[in-house]
């Protein structure tokens, strides 16, 4: 169930709830100013930074007012705690997640440490982790800037609303009514989150179906450009069955393209492109009495590119160096210092770099790469998106499972609530940073 009042689309039972929910909350008591794991939790229910009486001498009550209001106006399911050293290190994440219950995520400052977690369902995995470790190692432990840097780096990245989201109910409404109208509005609200899944699915697999539209469209331009007559008189049997064959995966992922009903579909045209790719590469080099080209995934950079001839080292923009496949003329690009012709894809944050454009593009990028063994891709992604989620035990145990992306499109958004029925495992951060090893902490506080 939702909680908080979020916005309405219509004075139905789910509105009525709701709103309810939201009263009820209304009257709760501030508790930023009281110490302990309830009142802690209690406070960010309602949408404001705790921050412990111990800790308030170093983070002030305006300063977290200011960054409740910045957390508002984002509307993202983010949750920030400065606690003291006395909170148990192992446990506070988890425990601040269990007792607020809210897919989100959380940013722990806990004596002169900082770490973020996230559920899957509100940011990829590792991300939140990285924006942490980034901010804190920049602000140098200064409270109030890392955590402003926090949530200015961590918001656009954030998906699912705010707990304190608008709602256009009237808020007098008889408590009484909560009662007879729970159990249609646990109905709708299920019926709701199963038809905004399915809406999803179609809007992502449409966006798919735009760029892989694409890449076919290259692939079948690239065939006609080879002006190969297989009746030709120096044509020989070899040459004619790489046409062929590269032929047939032109056809055929054309019509995986038209059958597809879901994002996952895209995974298997995209294999037959790059299958069709490789046989166009060879045929080519037969014709012109080249050595025929070795079996190399596709140019990172851009599939389009048809296979790679090497791979150099490269680093996208904000992560580290590491050797990716690339064709010749990307190849020379890097070795020129010169940016490689990357594919980007339309986003509603502008175009993107394929691996950032979102968990829909898994089953794109995973296709390419399916035939070169499944750490490949992963290795190649690392410290991106896609990156983040092809590196979790749950898409390597069960990449583009049915209705699954992976593993993420059957996840809660961020802002959804779950109360303690979440996964522990998808609830992921990192390393505390800052001020050393403070072991498990404990006490009051």
């Amino acid at each position: 169930m939702r909680t908080l009042a979020r916005r309405s689309r219509g004075a139905g039972p789910l509105a009525l709830v709701a709103a309810l929910l939201g009263l009820l909350l209304m009257f709760a008591p501030a508790a930023s100013a009281a110490g302990g794991l309830s009142d802690a939790a209690a406070t960010l229910k309602k949408g404001q930074v705790y921050v412990a009486p111990a800790m308030q001498d170093r983070f002030s009550q305006a300063q977290a007012d200011a960054l409740t209001k910045k957390i508002e106006k984002a509307d993202k399911p983010i949750f920030i705690a400065v606690v003291p050293e006395a909170a148990n290190k192992a446990t506070i994440a988890t425990d601040l997640r269990t007792l607020v219950g809210i897919d989100g995520v959380y940013g722990v400052w806990r004596g002169n440490e900082f770490q973020a977690y996230a559920d899957r369902g509100a940011m990829a995995p590792g991300v939140a982790s990285r924006i942490s470790g980034a901010v804190l190692r920049a602000d140098k432990g200064d409270i109030n800037a890392t955590l402003n840097d926090f949530v200015d780096q961590a918001a656009p990245q954030t998906k699912g609303t705010g707990v304190n989201h608008s709602t256009s109910i009237a808020w007098v409404i008889i408590p009484v009514l909560l009662v007879a109208l729970a159990g249609a509005g646990v109905f709708f609200l299920f019926r709701r989150a199963k038809k905004r899944k399915e809406e999803q699915a179609r809007a992502e697999l449409e966006q798919l179906r735009r760029v892989v539209d694409e890449d076919i469209t290259a692939f079948g331009v690239e065939l006609e450009r080879l002006d190969f007559d297989p009746r030709a008189a120096d044509a020989d049997d070899a040459q004619r069955t790489d046409y062929s064959h590269a032929l047939d995966s032109y056809e055929k992922s054309k019509r995986l393209m038209n059958e597809a009903k879901k994002p996952e579909d895209v995974k298997q045209v995209t294999e037959a492109i790059e299958d069709g790719r490789f046989q166009l590469a060879t045929l080519a080099a037969r014709r012109e009495k080249r050595p025929l080209p070795e079996r190399r995934p596709p140019c990172f950079m851009d599939p389009r590119h048809g296979p790679s001839v090497k791979d150099v080292d490269w680093a996208p923009a904000g992560g580290s160096a590491r050797a990716v496949p690339v064709c010749q003329a990307d190849a020379d690009r890097v070795a020129a210092g010169l940016d490689p012709a990357v594919r980007t894809v339309d986003t509603e944050h502008g175009p993107q770099p394929y691996w950032n454009a979102g968990p829909a593009y898994a089953p794109y990028a995973g296709g390419y790469y399916s035939g070169f063994g499944g750490g490949l891709l992963p290795g190649l992604l690392v410290g991106t998106m896609l990156g983040s989620m092809m590196s979790t035990p749950a898409y390597a145990a069960a990449p583009m499972m049915e209705g699954g992306h992976g593993g993420y499109q059957d996840q809660h958004e961020g802002g959804d609530f779950t109360g303690a029925d979440f996964n522990a495992s998808d609830f992921s951060g990192g390393d505390w940073g800052g001020g050393g090893d403070f072991g498990g902490g404990g006490g009051d506080w």
